[in-house]
């Protein structure tokens, strides 16, 4: 079974739009995509990741 929201090949080109670092896949609490530099949780909403800054939330905030 596939626990993955986004296609890996997809996730494997997609950066952080503020810091350009890669991105990790996250399910809990909801779906998104975590910057492993800067902490920025961009959500995913219907399969589609949401990559602008101002709708990302910064983890442990």
């Amino acid at each position: 079974m596939n626990d993955h929201i986004i296609a890996e090949k997809l996730l494997d080109i997609l950066v952080c739009p503020v810091c350009h670092k890669e991105l990790d896949e996250i399910l809990d609490p909801s779906p998104g995509l975590r910057c492993q530099e800067c902490r920025r949780i961009y959500p995913v909403r219907d399969g589609i990741p949401v990559m602008l800054p101002e709708e990302a939330r910064i983890e442990g905030e």
